[in-house]
């Protein structure tokens, strides 16, 4: 795949876009040593160029969501992929549960927010009812990993600026935020008003909060008032999300460990299974999950060449780990990053 070329300036840009979320342009023009001018211009320039875009994920865990559910399944190769795709999305990928869903021809998965394991194992079981029917199913039943708040780490969640960094040789000596996702678990109420707005902020994450309160029919101070007071009480996150397909990136690569059950692994262990080329990882005592990305096939089998060698002389896992890898020019996004209908479901709107 054909790289996109960037300049150094640009490619400044939209690594500080990443590490830097949540503050606006003269802020990061400060950060990152780059004009305010020049940087508005490239920012521009890389948001109408599909480069990057901005989420904002709410933190469901505060209200009263228990669990991370992985899903990951794999497919009679002998069916096409687009009526597969067709049947997901009429029968699977409409359950509110579901925010992120891809897949190619043989093997796909998808992750889900949810009240309950009730819930999850609902969809699953009409996952796999219809998948058998259809004769979609390769050997095995869909298999589910499931990460309850209460008793998992999410110690990474769509963190793309590690590996940005090392793709773009770029020198920043300032320590990444070590940040935990859905670890709080105490619980917040929210008003009527207040549910509109936090419905409206995650289905508008581009919007100004002048236009979001036209949307809405409310003041733009109400708006920003309750924007900023989501964000303190840990509500809702923002995070930006480069398209590494542009950017020349080959390879994303899906990992399910499960560890020795007499030797669970200690927090060291867990970090060096976090290499800079993951950008999501959850854990719970005996598994964790791994999704990366990778420039190229040789960087992706280092990568996975270090884990298992890590694992096998340290006797942490029994069995190998299940590694499937997914081509960025192939894959298919069948469900991207939708957020609204699971806070709406969980709010009861």
């Amino acid at each position: 795949m054909k790289k996109t070329i960037l300049t150094k300036n640009e490619e400044k840009v939209l690594y500080g876009l990443i590490k830097y979320p949540g503050i606006n342009d003269s802020e990061l023009s400060q950060k990152i040593k780059v004009k305010l001018s020049t940087l508005t211009s490239i920012k521009r320039k890389l948001e109408k160029n599909g480069f990057f875009r901005i989420l904002i994920v709410p933190l469901l865990n505060r209200l009263d969501c228990e669990l991370l559910a992985v899903i990951y399944t794999q497919f009679n190769p002998v069916i096409p992929l687009e009526d597969r795709i067709q049947t997901t999305k009429r029968t699977i990928e409409v359950f509110d549960e579901i925010f992120f869903s891809t897949g190619e021809q043989e093997k796909g998965f998808s992750l889900s927010l949810s009240k309950n394991y009730t819930n999850i194992g609902r969809i699953n079981e009409i996952r796999t009812e219809t998948f058998g029917q259809l004769g979609l199913l390769e050997k095995e039943y869909p298999n589910e990993v499931i990460f309850p708040f209460e008793t998992s780490k999410i110690f990474r969640f769509f963190d793309f600026e590690r590996i940005l960094k090392k793709f773009f040789s770029i020198e920043d000596t300032k320590k990444e935020a070590n940040i935990r996702w859905f670890e709080k678990t105490d619980q917040i109420n929210l008003s009527a008003k207040e549910k509109k707005v936090l419905i409206a902020l995650i289905e508008n994450p581009n919007l100004p909060t002048q236009k979001i309160g036209e949307k809405i029919k409310l003041s733009r101070h109400t708006i920003a008032r309750m924007k900023k007071q989501f964000f303190e009480k840990g509500l809702i996150r923002q995070i930006v999300l480069p398209e590494l397909n542009k950017l020349g990136f080959e390879i994303l690569a899906f990992y399910h460990i499960k560890f020795n059950p007499y030797k669970p692994p200690k927090i060291e262990d867990i970090n060096f299974l976090d290499s800079y080329y993951s950008i999501f990882l959850a854990q719970r005592k005996f598994e964790t999950v791994i999704i990366s990305a990778y420039p190229n096939f040789q960087e992706f089998h280092e990568d996975k060449m270090n884990k298992i060698r890590f694992l096998k002389e340290n006797d942490l896992v029994s069995f190998s780990p299940l590694i499937e890898t997914y081509s960025f020019e192939k894959m298919i996004v069948i469900k991207d990053f939708d957020f609204v209908p699971i806070t709406k479901k969980i709010l009861n709107v």
